[in-house]
Parts: structure tokens; C-alpha cells; sequence
């Protein structure tokens, strides 16, 4: 099994990765600063992960842009010979119309932060990184479903960011052999894992559909905005590409396990289901779970949302032997049972 280090790990789709790594037996150092998500949920996943995991997993609290605190990570725990053999780089910014008002801080963060972690990671002899991307990427989409070959043509702050770092990704592997990179373009992550230990919790008001909706469900807020009722949809609300974040999870694990078992590999993959629902289908099926109505409305659209954005994951399913195998029914129950049990998330 490997070592590896693990950026932003204590996050939403971090911390399902960190446990699904444990499950397979690798030993984990993350490294996090917490600035949006909580030390708790790393405690949880050591729960989850139960006695077979002890000793397995150290946490750092740290940030990307510090070189001393990635030295400090890169260095924890390790014997001669047994450094850290690879990354999975979560930690970033990523609300788009934050990026928007904020774009400097989010090129510090996601960019800048981006290049001292290969830095580091060069400097500690470890060239092989799992990158956490978007599909933001492609902007408004030409056709769906969405093809990596697709143009990259991002249209806000979070999307150029995600885009410089994945050039810079494909320029160092350019620049000297051993590098072995996968970016993976997520699309819309969500659900929780089915304990209902750990899940999503934002802070402030949530950026993404699914947490509001959650949110709203358990009496934390009054309604949730559909922006748009309108679209060339069969609804009027946009569609979009839900994964359940276990899925997600396991997408890292198989990418991961690629990259170990090959040579040089620069990897631009898809982690979506290939499916697409609509806000108000959406809004409905967790109606479903939870047992109630969600109070919602139909309000003007916003800039930048485009009507639909579904993935075409069929290079992921060829080249790392995974796809998806949640739905939209065991997205909601697990996000509803992760909710329900924690109203007011890891504070709760």
C-alpha cells in the first residue's frame, strides 16, 4: 500500500476519499487549513475507517501557498525510504460567484497554491499527483453529453483557475520524465456517505444546489431558489450531472491505482454518471426522502448557467475501470440521512 498526502482532505469530497483510502489500506498524512471545512470530520473518518485504520492517518493543519507547511507534511512520519509516493491535491477555492468578486484570492489559493505544491513535490522526489478539477472548464458546452475533447473555454474566475492549473500540470509532465497525473473533471458532487457521519457542510450560505436543499429540508433556511424556469429543458430549471460523492470517492481510488500501476501518464478524465436531472426533479426526489414538500422559487436566471451540463464519463469507464453506481434515489437518502442527523452539521 502506499503513502499518500492528501490537500484540503478534512473537505466534502476530501474527507470521502480519505476514507475510502483507508478502507483500502493506504497510510494517509492530510494536510489542511480548514478554512472551509472542520477537524471533525477527519475524526469520523477515522471512526468509519474503524481499528484497522489506527495509526494510519495524520493531519497536519496547514496551508498549500506555506513551503514550510508542506515540508512539514511531506515530512510527517516518515522512515528513511518510505516518503510520501503520491498526491491527491483537493485543497482549493471553489464557488464561482465568489471567484467573481474575489478573482485575485482565488488565483492565490488555486494557482499559486497549486505551483508550491509541485514545487514541494519535486523537492521531496514524488511526481505523482491526483489533481481535483471541474467541469467548469468547458464553459457553456457545444453539445452534450460532454467529451473531454470538448473546447476548454471557462467563462468565470474558479473555471480559468481550475484550467491554468491543469496547463501547468501538463507542462511540468512535458518537462521532464516520471511525472504520472491524472486530472478529473468533476461535475456536480454531492450526496454523503450512508453512515450519515459524514457529509457537506459549508460554511455561511451554501454555493450549490444540493446543500440548500438539504438545508431547507431541515428547517435551516426558508426556500430554495431555482434560477431559471425557462430553459430548453422539459421543466423549464436547468439540468445538471449529479455523482453521489462515494462514487467520487472511488473515481479518486481508481485513478490513484492507474497512476501506481503504469509509467509516465498525464490522464484528463470525466467523473460524472452520464445522467442528467433538472433542478425541480431534483428538488422533488429529496422531497421523496425526507418526507416533506421543499418550499422552493422560481426566480430569474444567473449569469454564466448554462441549460444543460451532462458528462460523457466513457474515457473514465476505459481507462480506469470505474463509473458510477449511485442514483439520484441514494443521493438524496444519504444526503437526508447525513442532514437529518446533523442539523447543524459538524457543529451539531
Amino acid at each position: 500500500m502506499a503513502r499518500l498526502l492528501i490537500t484540503g482532505g478534512a473537505g466534502f469530497i476530501g474527507s470521502h476519499t480519505a476514507l475510502v483510502l483507508l478502507e483500502a489500506g493506504h497510510e494517509l498524512v492530510v494536510l489542511d487549513n480548514y478554512a472551509n471545512s472542520s477537524p471533525e470530520a477527519l475524526r469520523r473518518v477515522l471512526e468509519l475507517a474503524g481499528p484497522e485504520a489506527e495509526g494510519r492517518l495524520q493531519v497536519i493543519e496547514g496551508d498549500i501557498r506555506r513551503s514550510t507547511d508542506l515540508d512539514r507534511a511531506f515530512a510527517a512520519g516518515a522512515s528513511p525510504g518510505a516518503g510520501v509516493e503520491a498526491v491527491i491535491h483537493f485543497a482549493g477555492l471553489k464557488a464561482v460567484g465568489e471567484s467573481v468578486a474575489e478573482p485575485l484570492r482565488y488565483w492565490d489559493v488555486n494557482v499559486n497554491g497549486s505551483q508550491r505544491l509541485l514545487a514541494a513535490m519535486r523537492a521531496h522526489g514524488c511526481r505523482t499527483v491526483v489533481f481535483s478539477s471541474s467541469a467548469t472548464l468547458y464553459g457553456y458546452p457545444e453539445a452534450v453529453p460532454i467529451p473531454e475533447s470538448a473546447p476548454i473555454r471557462p467563462i468565470n474566475p474558479y473555471g480559468h483557475t481550475k484550467a491554468a492549473v491543469e496547463k501547468m500540470l501538463s507542462d511540468v509532465a512535458a518537462s521532464e520524465a516520471g511525472w504520472r497525473i491524472a486530472c478529473l473533471r468533476y461535475f456536480n458532487p454531492v450526496g454523503a456517505h450512508p453512515s450519515g457521519r459524514i457529509g457537506e457542510d459549508p460554511n455561511g450560505i451554501p454555493n450549490n444546489l444540493f446543500p440548500f436543499i438539504s438545508q431547507v429540508a431541515v428547517g435551516r433556511r426558508e426556500q430554495v431558489q431555482v434560477f431559471g424556469g425557462d430553459w430548453p429543458t422539459s421543466d423549464g430549471s436547468g439540468v445538471r450531472d449529479y455523482i453521489h460523492v462515494m462514487d467520487l470517492a472511488e473515481g479518486h481510488l481508481a485513478a490513484l491505482n492507474t497512476l501506481l500501476a503504469g509509467g509516465d501518464q498525464l490522464l484528463q478524465l470525466n467523473l460524472g454518471s452520464g445522467h442528467g436531472h433538472s433542478v425541480l426533479e431534483v428538488i422533488e426526489a429529496f422531497g421523496r426522502a425526507c418526507g416533506r414538500s421543499i418550499p422552493h422559487q422560481i426566480t430569474q436566471r444567473r449569469s454564466g448557467d448554462a441549460a444543460i451540463t451532462v458528462a460523457d464519463p466513457s474515457e473514465a469507464k476505459r481507462q480506469l475501470g470505474w463509473q458510477t453506481r449511485r442514483n439520484l434515489h441514494d443521493i438524496c437518502q444519504d444526503g437526508w440521512r447525513w442532514q437529518h442527523s446533523n442539523p447543524g452539521g459538524y457543529a451539531t
